[in-house]
């Protein structure tokens, strides 16, 4: 569970919607912070832009914190997959599990690896 609560913001009115979209479209993102600007790292502003894109599309947006040790429910909506599948490759060592008592924890990076490597096999036999 994260520290801090999500936060959800409403959807933007058309106008404001409609102007962030231009500036989206004219790639104008610039981030002050104190008054100075500064460069996001390609994974923040992909995030910030993504975030942006979708107020500019009219959308309501929750922001909420990426924990590293996610729970097996947790785990299953980042992967698209049902919780019993979960407790199964845990229980086959495709992911590794940490025990806190009698709960499974199921770290974030192997998760998102296995739903890449799954992809990369899709693709890989659609290919073929």
């Amino acid at each position: 569970m994260s520290r801090f609560a999500p936060r959800t913001a409403p959807a933007l009115d058309p106008h404001d919607a409609t102007a962030l979209g231009r500036a989206l479209d004219a790639d104008d993102v610039t981030v002050f912070a104190d008054g100075t600007a500064y460069r996001l790292p390609e994974d923040a502003r992909a995030a910030v832009l993504d975030l942006l894109a979708r107020l500019a599309r009219g959308e309501s947006v929750t922001v909420s914190s990426a924990e590293d040790v996610l729970t097996v429910a947790q785990a299953a909506e980042l992967a698209g997959i049902s919780h019993s599948y979960v407790r199964k490759l845990t229980d086959l060592g495709v992911w590794p599990v940490e025990y806190r008592g009698t709960h499974r924890r199921i770290r974030r990076e192997d998760v998102l690896g296995w739903v890449a490597g799954q992809k990369g096999a899709a693709e890989k036999d659609a290919g073929a």
